[in-house]
């Protein structure tokens, strides 16, 4: 019996890249052949994927980026990355093909549209993205990361969860230790490109904390290049102890550490809080389609599990509140992560692989 093949079309954040990457472990444990079909961008994220992972980029685009000329292009480099894709999947026949969002996805979920190829999207927001929008209406079904998503009419949907990287499951409910009179970590994240607002607003509100609870904490800090120099400098002058980076290798490690994580919204983070279980300030990005981190963000703010504070309320004294409101109450805060586990889904990707299995089965 030939091995089967799956295609995998993902790109542009971790957000899209993450869960793709999870699949790709689970299938090729299962004995299949699995590509990933990305674009430069995309490939920036692909260090985590196992090495047997046949990558290939492809040329693709999009219009929210770019002056008059740029987005001229658009439209070629497309057709180019769908023509480029078709001949691909035409020589080496994929069983099956999954979209998970982002414009570097478009050629891969392009070609296999009109080769009929068996396909399905899985959407990690509760609101679907630009690209998985267009082909909703398109591929057998979408399995959603997030429930309730909004879906158009008649698309045929399975609540699967968001399937987490094999670091993240292998600490799947790994054991929290409360906020304590000793070295607490708090772990900051703002997506897989860093946050502006959070380099702007954490490292003052940590430093206004009260001296008996700012003492014992120590800070991972994930910011932008561009801010590296003066939150690192911040949290120097305040006597805070603090790693700056601009990525963190070892988040998994990092967060099950963690007695509170403060992040943006995203759907990754999300899936990765609920599967270790950890207590966790929320800061959506505002300007983010659809407002879906918001959407992201409500499972665990209505199971007790976090604190949404929205950007428009966000400043030094209000994160400094809430963070207080977690350290300093310890039961509080083993609440909030027993809570985190209870909305978790950690068998997510088992799920998805199931619906992939049967999509290559019916094709």
């Amino acid at each position: 019996m030939s091995q089967k093949l799956l295609m995998i079309a993902a790109g542009g954040t971790g957000g899209h890249m993450f869960p793709a990457q999870a699949l790709a472990e689970a299938m090729l444990r299962r004995g299949w052949r699995v590509k990933l079909s990305t674009d430069a961008r995309g490939a920036r994220y692909t260090g985590g994927f196992p090495h047997t992972t046949e990558i290939t980029q492809v040329s693709s685009a999009t219009f929210a980026r770019g002056g008059i000329l740029a987005k001229a292009l658009v439209a070629p480099k497309i057709a180019a990355g769908v023509l480029s894709m078709a001949m691909q999947m035409r020589r080496d026949r994929p069983d099956a093909v999954v979209g998970f969002g982002g414009y570097p996805s478009i050629p891969a979920l392009g070609a296999a549209t009109l080769l009929k190829l068996p396909r399905m999207i899985h959407e990690q927001n509760g609101v679907l993205g630009r690209v998985n929008q267009v082909f909703a209406k398109r591929v057998a079904g979408v399995a959603c990361g997030t429930w309730p998503t909004d879906l158009p009419e008649g698309v045929p949907a399975e609540h699967v969860g968001n399937p987490v990287r094999r670091a993240i499951a292998e600490r799947a409910g790994a054991a929290y230790i409360p906020p304590g009179d000793y070295p607490m970590s708090i772990l900051v994240l703002g997506g897989s490109q860093g946050a502006r607002i959070l380099s702007d607003a954490v490292p003052g509100a940590v430093a206004a904390l009260p001296e008996g609870l700012r003492r014992h904490i120590r800070v991972s800090h994930q910011a932008r290049a561009e801010d590296m120099e003066r939150v690192t400098a911040f949290y120097a002058e305040a006597g805070i102890a603090a790693e700056v980076k601009t990525f963190f290798n070892d988040v998994p490690a990092r967060m099950s550490e963690a007695q509170l994580v403060i992040s943006r919204a995203g759907a990754s983070t999300i899936a990765d809080l609920t599967v270790i279980g950890r207590p966790a300030i929320l800061i959506p990005f505002a300007a983010a389609a659809g407002d879906h981190q918001t959407a992201n963000a409500r499972g665990l703010v209505d199971a007790g599990a976090a604190i949404l504070i929205p950007e428009s309320r966000l400043d030094e004294v209000v994160l400094a509140t809430q963070i207080a409101t977690v350290l300093g109450h310890s039961d509080g805060a083993v609440q909030m992560a027993h809570a985190a586990l209870a909305v978790g889904i950690p068998d997510a990707t088992d799920r998805l692989v199931g619906l992939v299995e049967h999509l290559a089965e019916e094709g």
